[in-house]
């Protein structure tokens, strides 16, 4: 939950709309799994205080590794509670952390991570165009590549070293003879029998 207390109606129901756009976006690559609105569906972590992003985004194997987490934030929501609230959280994880904010709050949130400490991966600026929202790259660190689905390559052999060359054979030099040891001398017991 958003430590906004009250976000205006319009500005959640467009919100939420860009969670479901952006889902539908990310399905192609991702298991992507949203939490819009106060919802808590898919958490990220474990124990006394999971976190619940906007977007989670795992890897689609069997494995489901968490590969990004997504926050979408509005003209409201990108202030200094947010982004010590929640960025900071999004920014320590091992995935890549990407914020979506309005296309005239870029510098601020750029200007919140920089003075917080806030690892983010991408920033990306979004406006709308009628219906229809548009979304630019405005920042990815250098950090941190953007995250690669992996998958298992083919096994190899393993790779042999080769052994230097030989050098040429010599011809070795026959060993002195010896002299042959002396016998040992065996000593015969005879039984006497008994009469």
């Amino acid at each position: 939950m958003s430590p906004i207390l009250v976000r205006p109606v319009r500005e959640q129901l467009e919100h939420d709309r860009l969670i479901r756009l952006l889902q539908t976006k990310f399905r192609r690559k991702y298991d992507a799994g949203m939490n819009p609105g106060s919802e808590q569906n898919v958490p990220v972590g474990s124990g006394p205080s999971p976190l619940f992003p906007d977007l989670v985004l795992q890897s689609a194997d069997r494995s489901r590794r968490l590969q990004a987490v997504v926050e979408v934030e509005t003209g409201e929501s990108v202030n200094h509670l947010e982004a010590l609230a929640q960025w900071a959280h999004f920014g320590k994880l091992r995935a890549a952390f990407h914020l979506y904010v309005p296309a005239g709050m870029v510098d601020v949130a750029r200007r919140l991570c920089e003075d917080n400490q806030i690892h983010v991966g991408e920033i990306w600026s979004y406006h709308i165009v009628g219906d229809q929202p548009r979304f630019t790259l405005v920042h990815r660190s250098k950090e941190a590549p953007p995250p690669v689905v992996r998958t298992k390559p083919p096994a190899k052999a393993p790779v042999k070293p080769v052994p230097p060359p030989r050098p040429a054979a010599t011809p070795k030099k026959p060993k002195p003879a010896r002299a042959p040891k002396p016998a040992r001398a065996v000593k015969k017991t005879v039984k006497k029998k008994k009469k």
